[in-house]
């Protein structure tokens, strides 16, 4: 049984390259054609596949009624806050998870740090979206026009004396960002809080959401913060495998590490 299902499913990735005939379908699959034939009418019994008039098969519109069905009933709060939660454990400092919604950036989960010193950030409540990392990631993964128009229409406070001052320099930063796929605020919000992040993707790549890193200059410095960023990515990287369905890789699950 376990067979049969190996083979119908890798008929699927086979499809998703284009059409192909039962002949193909056998060959790629190393069986006979009545064997492939009673693969491909089980997917088509189910949608799956659609077989074409010049008897071709491609991927049917059930597949991807079901995808569309999947997507939409993803939860990245739900996915990530575990993998939110073992990172706290591990380093200690406040790690937050945000999406950008209708032109703002929201935080929309939080873990706290486990010393007295605690950040002014709540669930729910928008990010400063000119200088907060997980603001700067969301906003560099849109496309060009869209990432230009918002820069012209923000305002830019000078929170302190690292903000970014005006739409030029934040399309460069975000241009940086987009590059190098993490991004920092060192004391662009606030003088005594330094920031790290690194974003989470879907199954097509785009970001659907950001996680970061802050402590204050009174636990850790810039540049202490700084060298979580590996184990800070390979967090974002663990969450985006399970957001987007891909097979688990043993080797690459981050190994516990001491703060």
């Amino acid at each position: 049984m376990s067979q049969t299902v190996d083979r119908a499913l890798s008929i699927l990735p086979l499809l998703a390259q284009g059409p192909a005939d039962l002949g193909q379908v056998a060959e790629r699959l190393g069986v006979h054609k009545s064997t492939a034939l009673r693969l491909l009418r089980t997917l088509h019994e189910h949608g799956l596949v659609y077989r074409q008039q010049d008897q071709r098969y491609r991927l049917g519109a059930r597949l991807f009624a079901l995808a569309q069905e999947a997507v939409e009933n993803l939860d990245v709060r739900e996915i990530a806050h575990p993998h939110l939660v073992s990172l706290n454990e591990q380093i200690g400092h406040t790690v937050h998870l945000a999406v950008y919604e209708e032109s703002e950036v929201l935080y929309i989960d939080k873990v706290e740090s486990r010393y007295p010193v605690r950040m002014y950030s709540r669930i729910g409540k928008p990010v400063a979206i000119t200088v907060a990392a997980v603001a700067k990631l969301l906003l560099a993964d849109l496309p060009e026009p869209e990432r230009r128009a918002l820069a012209q229409k923000l305002d830019y406070p000078m929170y302190t004396s690292r903000s970014i001052p005006n739409a030029a320099a934040f399309l460069k930063e975000l241009a940086v960002v987009r590059e190098q796929g993490w991004a920092t605020d060192l004391g662009g919000h606030e003088e005594s809080i330094n920031c790290i992040g690194a974003p989470i993707r879907g199954a097509d790549g785009r970001v659907v959401a950001a996680m970061s890193v802050s402590a204050p200059n009174v636990v850790v410095t810039a540049e202490e913060l700084l060298t979580l960023l590996p184990l800070v990515r390979r967090t974002a990287d663990a969450i985006s495998r399970e957001y987007s369905g891909a097979v688990p890789d043993s080797k690459t699950v981050p190994p516990k590490e001491a703060p």
